[in-house]
């Protein structure tokens, strides 16, 4: 008989070789049963049977077998059950708590979605923000003219924080839509790794100032002293020696970031190169300073504006549009607003809101409906619904997919 350590070596080595097998075993009553059932299995008729798959006759009573507690490898088969028994009992607790938590409905659109990394998560105010950066180029979208090269530094350079809580597709969805809005681009592609890092392909805007001077105004080119903060879209007082004139920033551009674009130092500390034009940036938001802006005015104070210097640029408080918070509330809760209109033959087509069941069958709400060319909002259930209406509905993508071909 060899010494006590190696007798329990060899037993360590005997119960890994007969252990296996009951491991899996006790794993696997603990999974089925606690998926299935959602009952527990006792421990301890798990590890008996485990033993008895091992090879020890009568399970844990072999213990009290004279043949086994006289047998020369006594210590050895000791070890071997105790290790068989250990084993069994931790892969039942596995088993049984990946039935607790696995998931009872499974999808193939649920094992394919991807998540987000742990690590690029962080905590602020009791929600999970994402901050989403762009990696390498922009690439260009086949189809369209090639991004000019000071857009596609811009968009290089953005980065933007965005709730952590939601699907990497339904993030990509946001991403290409806040870059869409915020470059006026006429298309963008977005793929987000698990990092939140983003590989974009973008098409450059198609219709320049033109797209975002309002019908009935012009767009007028003024130099003024720019307020920390002035963006594309707020409302400016501009004040000349003559009159005052009201009007919405569609463009911008800073002295100061084009003097720092442009600033190319002396390899001999010299004097500064002389600056490019074309590398001055038009910004979606200016950093203060001197600079020019270009203005949506009415028609008829245009030609009055070109030959007034500005004195003064003020920008007006529009206050806070409930409307945005709301977009915002239901954008969180996992919802979107989206137009769709009633095409000929469609089954709504010809019935009413409330005939059709669009909340009951379709899981959409109708806020506001065009029909013969009047708005009606919060439109009741006796709302006639006919071809050519547009209806605006707001309800997860899931729904509004399925509520679109029911109209179109």
């Amino acid at each position: 008989m060899a010494s006590f350590p190696v007798e329990v070596l060899f037993g360590l080595y005997l119960g890994v070789l007969t252990g296996i097998v009951p491991a899996l075993v006790a794993w696997g009553f603990g999974f089925a049963f606690k998926y299935i059932t959602g009952v527990t299995i006792p421990a301890l008729g798990v590890v008996v049977l485990s033993v008895a798959i091992a090879g020890v006759n009568g399970g844990l009573m072999a213990l009290n077998d004279p043949t086994f507690t006289q047998s020369a490898s006594q210590v050895r088969l000791s070890v071997a059950v105790i290790f068989v028994l250990m084993l069994s009992l931790y892969a039942h607790s596995v088993g049984d708590k990946m039935g607790a938590e696995f998931p009872r409905k499974l999808s193939l659109r649920k094992l394919t979605n991807r998540t987000l990394s742990a690590d690029v998560v962080e905590l602020v105010g009791g929600r999970g923000l994402v901050e989403v950066r762009i990696s390498g180029d922009i690439d260009d979208m086949e189809g369209y003219p090639a991004v000019p090269a000071d857009l596609r530094s811009e968009i290089r350079e953005w980065s933007s924080t965005f709730p952590a809580d939601v699907p990497l597709v339904e993030l990509e969805s946001r991403v290409a839509d806040r870059l869409r809005t915020e470059f006026d681009l006429a298309d963008v592609s977005v793929t987000l790794d698990e990092r939140a890092t983003a590989t974009v392909a973008a098409a450059p805007p198609l219709g320049g100032l033109s797209k975002r001077i309002p019908s009935g105004k012009r767009g007028v080119s003024v130099r003024a002293l720019l307020p920390t903060g002035t963006a594309r879209g707020d409302e400016v007082s501009l004040a000349t020696p003559d009159r005052r004139y009201r009007g919405t920033v569609v463009s911008l551009r800073s002295d100061h970031a084009r003097d720092a674009a442009m600033r190319v130092a002396d390899t001999d500390g010299g004097t500064d190169v002389a600056p490019d034009p074309t590398l001055s940036p038009s910004l979606p938001v200016a950093d203060g300073g001197d600079g020019r802006l270009t203005v949506a005015v009415d028609a008829s104070q245009a030609s009055s504006l070109l030959g007034d210097t500005v004195d003064r640029l003020t920008v007006q408080s529009r206050g806070t549009r409930r409307e945005y918070e709301l977009l915002s509330l239901l954008r969180w809760a996992g919802n979107r607003i989206q137009k769709v209109a009633v095409r000929e033959g469609a089954p709504l087509a010809g019935t009413t809101i409330g005939d059709a069941a669009v909340r009951d069958t379709h899981g959409v709400t109708v806020l506001a409906v065009r029909h013969e060319g009047n708005w009606q909002f919060a439109p009741r259930g006796s709302q006639a619904l006919t071809a050519g209406d547009d209806l605006f509905v707001v309800g997860t993508n899931d729904a509004i997919t399925s509520f679109r071909g029911a109209v179109a």
